[in-house]
């Protein structure tokens, strides 16, 4: 790639543009994995009891292993979050920046 293609790239706005909301999503989505995550682990830390309470009387099955399943599972919907975002929205803005870049 020539330096004048990528001098042209960066002066976009639809470049910066890019650049800010791709930066904002994945900063927002790994607070919110790290407050999940984290959470249950200071849970762990400091209420095992919690964690080890029966979900009813004379169960085998803790409150901890769905939580635990909840954290697994918002990984998984964090990550579809970001790649519809990625397919959807980035995608267009980065054709519209190639095509501005080419004409």
């Amino acid at each position: 790639m020539d330096e004048d293609l990528i001098g042209r790239i960066q002066a976009n706005p639809k470049f910066a543009e890019l650049v800010h909301k791709k930066t904002r999503l994945g900063w927002q989505l790994t607070i919110v994995m790290l407050t999940i995550y984290y959470g249950f682990v200071l849970l762990i830390a400091f209420s095992p009891s919690t964690l080890g309470m029966p979900l009813s009387a004379g169960s085998v099955t803790t409150l901890g292993i769905p939580l635990g399943v909840l954290v697994i599972l918002s990984a998984f919907v964090i990550t579809g979050i970001y790649v519809r975002r990625a397919n959807t929205e980035f995608d267009q803005l980065n054709q519209e920046l190639v095509q501005e870049v080419r004409s």
